[in-house]
């Protein structure tokens, strides 16, 4: 009898397993539906500085002290079970800058150096979406580094003066 019962619930379990196979609650196609989430671009009109959020709140406070609203910058990835690639914004209390980076070791420098993290990231596709290039501007004291999807904007850029550094990280340019 005890072997009969352990069978039934054996069967069970291996059912159940199948059932979320078939279904799966990881699976790419569940993936691919997760919501994007918008990264806003601010413009500080004093500093020549442009910052990117994810946080309505911190954007709207930010226009109230006087910073421009440039719209949706990019937007990154919601919550999935795909690898993303992790972009930490850290600050400069020094200069009054913000930067942004994909690579956790950049990050952990500018920390050790001084810089503050600002505890507000966000993620970005891994392999998806479309390159956001960041330029570096040698003579800025603050907003030194300036982040773009738009190849017209790097672009431009690079003839003023700017040093092309590449591909900071992917996003996405459209919502879904």
């Amino acid at each position: 009898m005890k072997k009969k019962k352990l069978s039934i619930i054996m069967m069970i379990m291996f059912v159940g397993v199948c059932v979320l196979g078939t279904f799966g609650l990881s699976s790419k196609a569940a993936a691919a539906e997760a919501p994007r989430v918008a990264i806003n671009r601010l413009y500080n009109p004093n500093s020549g500085e442009h910052l990117f959020t994810p946080s309505n709140f911190e954007r709207a406070t930010l226009i109230n002290y006087g910073w421009k609203d440039e719209g949706i910058g990019f937007y990154g990835q919601g919550y999935t079970t795909e690898k993303t690639a992790y972009v930490s914004r850290v600050y400069n209390p020094n200069a009054g800058d913000h930067h942004y980076t994909a690579d956790p070791s950049e990050a952990e420098y500018l920390v050790k150096v001084g810089w503050h993290d600002d505890n507000i990231g966000f993620h970005m596709p891994f392999s998806k979406g479309q390159p956001v290039y960041r330029l570096y501007n040698p003579n800025a004291k603050a907003g030194a580094h300036h982040f773009t999807l738009l190849k017209s904007e790097r672009d431009h850029l690079i003839k003023v003066g700017w040093k092309n550094e590449g591909v900071a990280f992917n996003a996405y340019d459209k919502l879904q």
